[in-house]
């Protein structure tokens, strides 16, 4: 979208829901404008009556995080309506590295079980959160026994069971690391995902390489070749399906080839 056309639609996205606010106690029943007026709601927010209107008409003004997110509190924005607005200005709403870290419903964690194939979750960091019992059994050293490090990218640059398990090892971590990339240039202030990208650089040179390559290459339907200690050589397609309701999540699934 060009920031012609944004502007206009962000304007449009503001004043529909201020008139849609109730009008302050005391306003007469005569009142033409619906909702708040552009003063009450600047009011509200503690911002310029001015720059609102500028907003609102769709002119080149800038917007801040910090005075979106008081726009949001004050039109009593849902959180699909406050990503609307921060996502229609350009900018990256705070909330939503929080969310990303909040603890997932059951229905969410449940949705691998569905499958009777391999089948695993990922959150924004790559961890996996859950999983069913045939990807437990095809990556058993990561996603088997007791409680570990369940991070993808971890297992894969940590791990001497990876490269073993995997029939393209070097060609599958480095389009890991440019999916992952995609990842984080779309949330580089998330802390957790700096915290990783650390950590992984100073533990695998290999890593390193491939993070300071800047290549980015979205998730992409695939074949995937691994060399199982008990089933010998299996092929699948992987396909990667994103969460409507919590779109930082991957649910990864692999359906057998023959």
């Amino acid at each position: 979208m060009t920031e012609n056309r944004q502007k206009p639609l962000l304007g449009a996205f503001l004043r529909t829901h201020r008139e849609r606010l109730p009008r302050p106690a005391g306003a007469g029943t005569r009142r033409r404008t619906p909702g708040l007026k552009r003063e009450e709601l600047a009011e509200a927010a503690g911002l310029s009556t001015t720059w609102l209107t500028w907003l609102e008409q769709g002119r080149e003004v800038s917007a801040s995080v910090t005075a979106l997110a008081r726009l949001a509190a004050a039109l009593m924005l849902s959180p699909a309506e406050r990503a609307s607005l921060f996502d229609l200005a350009g900018k990256r709403d705070p909330k939503a590295v929080d969310n990303a870290a909040a603890d997932l419903p059951v229905e969410l964690l449940s949705l691998p079980s569905s499958f009777t194939e391999p089948a695993y979750l990922l959150d924004s960091v790559w961890t996996a959160r859950a999983w069913n019992k045939p990807a437990a059994e095809l990556f058993a050293a990561w996603l088997g026994g007791e409680e570990r490090d369940r991070n993808l990218l971890a297992w894969v640059f940590l791990s001497l069971s990876a490269r073993s398990l995997s029939g393209d090892w070097a060609e599958r971590a480095s389009r890991l690391v440019a999916e992952f990339r995609t990842d984080f240039n779309r949330r580089p202030s998330d802390p957790a995902m700096g915290a990783l990208v650390d950590r992984l650089v100073g533990q695998s040179p290999l890593f390193a390489q491939f993070w300071h390559s800047q290549d980015v290459r979205r998730r992409e339907v695939g074949t995937r070749v691994y060399r199982h200690p008990v089933h010998g050589l299996m092929r699948f397609r992987q396909t990667t399906l994103l969460v409507a309701e919590r779109p930082e999540m991957k649910l990864v699934c692999l359906t057998p080839l023959a």
